[in-house]
């Protein structure tokens, strides 16, 4: 498990944001796309889609990872569904001045697991396993951290940088 990271994460001060954006997603696979789609009405929206394809490689491995390994063990994400407020995931996209952090909170406390390097590379037939080296990779820096006050889960971000 990776030790939770805030390192990075711009100022959590609201009214710095310039802008956010929020989506609730159900416990479905389905939500992957659902999450690619609100990625690119929003950054359209902000005029940042020449960042389309980075920013919704990163959100689609942050949700799949939280639908795929946060989900509590009774919940299948193929027959479960909640929606609104108590959606399990939550996609937040939040942009400043000149950085952008896509952050996906689910309802589990433990921390990402993220595989070796070599693992992760080495391992090409593998259908999964590579998710957070896509992050690490396609972002500018990302990381963790447990929600606190009435909120049990955890938030997993990625942060890019803006021209």
């Amino acid at each position: 498990m990776l030790e939770p990271l805030r390192q990075g994460l711009p100022p959590l001060d609201p009214s710095a944001v310039s802008s956010a954006a929020s989506c609730a997603l159900p416990a479905r696979y389905e939500a992957v796309g659902s999450a690619r789609q609100f990625t690119r009405k929003t950054l359209v929206s902000w005029e940042l889609d020449d960042r389309f394809d980075d920013i919704a490689l990163v959100v689609s491995e942050l949700v799949t990872n939280a639908l795929r390994h946060a989900l509590p063990g009774d919940t299948h994400p193929e027959v479960h569904c909640v929606v609104g407020e108590d959606a399990p995931v939550r996609l937040h996209m939040m942009r400043w001045t000149s950085r952008l952090v896509c952050a996906v909170r689910d309802p589990s406390d433990d921390g990402p697991v993220a595989r070796e390097a070599g693992d992760a590379i080495d391992d090409f037939a593998s259908e999964s396993g590579r998710g957070l080296f896509l992050v690490d990779s396609f972002s500018d820096g990302w990381g963790w951290h447990p929600l606190a006050g009435a909120l049990s889960g955890k938030v997993v971000w990625a942060l890019f940088q803006l021209a």
